[in-house]
């Protein structure tokens, strides 16, 4: 019987078109976890003491990792947008 290693199993998923199958890091998914974290305080705050600017920006913080895959431009509008809340004095 044939042994299956990580890298077979990684040519089968680079073979089957799945997106990132070779090349999987844990950054964008802790910035997402960060930012999102950020996002739902500011939306709760936000929602507590009527300040719809800083209720907007949690939901913006909350979302946009979902579309954003750079891990650079997660990290750049994630802190573009905890800026903002600062800027503004929501938080």
């Amino acid at each position: 019987m044939d042994t299956f290693d990580g890298t077979q199993i990684n040519a089968v998923a680079g073979m089957l078109g799945a997106p990132g199958a070779t090349s999987f890091t844990i950054w964008p998914f802790l910035g997402g976890l960060i930012f999102g974290s950020i996002g739902l305080v500011a939306f709760v705050y936000g929602k507590k003491h009527q300040q719809w600017v800083t209720l907007f920006l949690g939901i913006a913080l909350m979302g946009f990792p979902y579309f954003i895959s750079s891990t650079l431009w997660t990290y750049i509008v994630g802190a573009a947008l905890c800026a903002a809340l600062f800027y503004f004095k929501g938080v």
